[in-house]
Formats: C-alpha cells, sequence, structure tokens
C-alpha cells in the first residue's frame, strides 16, 4: 500500500507495483495523484522514459507499492528488471 499523503513531487515516475490478489502483478510508472487515487502508466510500448506522454489508470493505492524502496522499507526491485536504470 502507498500512502498518498505521503506522496512527494520526487515521487513522479517511480516503478510501481500493482496487485489487487487477483490479477497478475503490473509494473508502472506513477504520472500523477489527487486525493483519492494514483494514476499509474502502465502500458507504454516500453518507452518507459517516456512514460509521462502516456495514458494513466486511476489505481486504488491499496492495490501499490513500490519497487525501489525507501531507506528502511523491503525492496522488492529485484522481481521486475528494470530497463531505463
Amino acid at each position: 500500500m502507498i500512502h498518498i499523503e505521503d506522496l512527494t513531487k520526487e515521487d513522479v515516475g517511480r516503478y510501481v507495483i500493482y496487485t489487487d490478489g487477483t490479477r497478475e502483478e503490473q509494473r508502472g510508472r506513477i504520472k500523477r495523484w489527487n486525493d483519492r487515487w494514483i494514476f499509474v502508466v502502465y502500458n507504454c510500448a516500453d518507452e518507459w522514459k517516456n512514460f509521462k506522454n502516456y495514458t494513466a489508470a486511476a489505481t486504488d493505492p491499496m492495490d501499490l507499492q513500490f519497487v525501489k524502496s525507501r531507506p528502511g522499507e523491503e525492496n522488492i526491485e529485484s522481481r521486475f528488471e528494470i530497463l531505463d536504470l
């Protein structure tokens, strides 16, 4: 789960994993958010560096976690290949 109230402008572009417990996990990047939803780009033809040019899906923060953790948080990055680092 990601807490919207903790997001800062530095979180734009961070990789996240969507999982609702019923579907396959999906990788995406945060484009923006409001007080209810985090808008995530999931499909960008593997042009992750240009993710801001693609449509984002409103996503429940309860279904998201960061791929790269902040200090002190579990890191799940090894489960997903990050292509533009």
